[in-house]
């Protein structure tokens, strides 16, 4: 009787963790190659917003706030007319997960 109530415990553990895993696993990504169109760079500092073309020419717009992309704007190391390869989470505000020169920076 023990083991059977443990395998179904240990059953039950896994089929939830799988579960809240592939809910995880579901966020939205996008990923984008383009030049830099504009950046915006917000008044504290904290974060910036830079607008890229697609493959279309439509304009995508992706916030960065990770402190080394941030810190390649202040310095123009990347700069409007760059081609960045980026990774961001599609959740409205298309948050960054990375952005960098397909050149390398």
């Amino acid at each position: 009787m023990k083991s059977k109530l443990s395998s179904l415990i240990i059953a039950a553990v896994l089929g939830l963790s799988g579960a809240a895993f592939s809910v995880n696993a579901l966020a939205d990504e996008g990923k984008l190659v383009g030049p830099i169109t504009k950046i915006t760079m917000a008044a504290d500092g904290k974060s910036a917003a830079a607008v890229l073309k697609d493959k279309a020419g439509a304009p995508v717009t992706i916030t960065i706030t990770d402190d080394l992309t941030l810190e390649k704007f202040k310095d123009k190391r990347i700069v409007e007319g760059d081609e960045i390869r980026a990774r961001f989470e599609k959740d409205g505000k298309n948050t960054s997960k990375s952005f960098k020169k397909t050149a390398g920076c």
